[in-house]
């Protein structure tokens, strides 16, 4: 019987990743579709494992015996989540310590971490408190005028805790990376995320400005890795005439995170209901 939930589940989350279109329209609607193909799958996964762990290697369900199988399948599953998220963690964990080696500036009345390279790089990194990093390169290349939209770019990845909530999405990435349109999800994801920024961004600074520095700086290959990094180039050039062109047309306000929205997220618990009806 174990088997068969697997299964259905599996079939489930295939069938939902399966289903999604890449669409262009309103950044909040954007938002709500990437997050519910993105994150319910695997947390239908993760529901699924738990209530198989739960109920047990033995027993009956349904009036069928539930065997061994499942129980060693979830194990297995669970083992791999909890590998990952510790190699996450690690990478994360190293990246941080790397930071906390370069020297601290100050820059616009801002503390930073200088990063001594002639490539041009801006990006937060760190997990609850991540550290703005800048390279001088940069701070060589830009403007005063440049340089405040960067960093107006930077604070709002801080204001929206980038870092730590796609330190958990690239976790779920990583788990669930043979799932179809996983990769595609992610990048989706990457590019509203600077685009958020840059709403963000534009309340304060001059939008063409930040477009201007953004093309001067997306002209550079990435330096960092995408483990606690929230970075201005961080989605690269493919997406960079989108963001460009949100950035000169009519300026939106930030999304909002809305909690009626994700009420999809009460369906992932669903397998949870299966060990009632396990004895």
């Amino acid at each position: 019987m174990h088997l068969l939930i697997i299964l259905a589940v599996l079939t489930v989350a295939y069938i939902i990743r399966c289903q999604w279109n890449q669409t262009l329209g309103r950044c909040k609607e954007r938002w709500q579709q990437a997050l519910f193909f993105f994150l319910f799958p695997p947390l239908l996964i993760f529901t699924t494992t738990f209530a198989l762990l739960f109920m047990g290697p033995q027993g009956t369900m349904g009036g069928l015996q539930t065997g061994c199988y499942g129980y060693i399948i979830a194990l297995v599953t669970f083992a791999f989540f909890a590998v990952t998220c510790i190699k996450q963690g690690w990478q994360g964990w190293l990246s941080i310590k790397s930071v906390r080696n370069y020297p601290q500036v100050d820059i616009a009345g801002k503390q930073v971490r200088l990063l001594n390279t002639g490539a041009l790089f801006a990006g937060q990194i760190g997990f609850l408190k991540p550290e703005l990093v800048l390279s001088s390169g940069l701070l060589q290349t830009l403007s005063g005028k440049h340089l405040e939209t960067v960093l107006a770019h930077e604070q709002g990845h801080y204001h929206y805790r980038d870092t730590f909530w796609f330190f958990w999405l690239g976790w779920m990435r990583e788990c669930t990376v043979w799932l179809p349109n996983t990769e595609a999800l992610w990048q989706e994801l990457l590019t509203l995320r600077e685009l958020r920024a840059d709403a963000h961004a534009v309340s304060h600074v001059d939008p063409l400005l930040l477009a201007e520095s953004l093309l001067m700086e997306v002209s550079n290959p990435p330096i960092s890795s995408e483990v606690l990094c929230a970075a201005l180039t961080s989605t690269g050039a493919n997406r960079l005439e989108e963001r460009v062109e949100a950035l000169l047309s009519q300026p939106q306000p930030s999304p909002k995170l809305n909690f009626a929205s994700l009420k999809w997220l009460l369906w992932t618990f669903v397998p949870l209901v299966s060990v009632v009806f396990h004895s």
